[in-house]
């Protein structure tokens, strides 16, 4: 099962920005693609994760999985963001063992939120 990983492009990481500057958002994303992406994790940039005070963020997710938000990251983590991704990506539910993860997934994470339900498909 493919697993998805946001990466906040527009974090600022509290940086005071000049025109045209790269966000350390993007940055991030930049180092997460440069450092190489497993096999089964697509990353996507989304525009907010509503972490502003917390740096760069990033999102885990996949359907009927424990979906996490991480943040006060860099560009320096990206290879640890992609450790944590592959180790999400192998954990059937979501819960990877609190020793598997990276250090900065272990104290960096924001949130842990439930999966959530399928929902059937109304009756025509």
């Amino acid at each position: 099962m493919t697993v998805t990983l946001h990466v906040c492009i527009t974090c600022r990481a509290g940086q005071t920005l000049g025109e045209g500057e790269t966000t350390p958002g993007k940055r991030l994303h930049g180092a997460i693609l440069d450092a190489g992406v497993p096999d089964g994790v697509h990353v996507v940039p989304v525009e907010c994760l509503s972490a502003c005070s917390q740096g760069c963020s990033v999102a885990l997710t996949a359907p009927g999985r424990w979906s996490y938000v991480y943040g006060r990251l860099s560009d320096a983590n990206a290879r640890d963001v992609v450790a944590g991704a592959a180790a999400y990506a192998a954990a059937p539910d979501g819960l990877v063992p609190w020793r598997s993860r990276p250090e900065i997934f272990r104290k960096q994470s924001l949130a842990r939120i439930p999966p959530i339900p399928a929902v059937p498909e109304a009756a025509e």
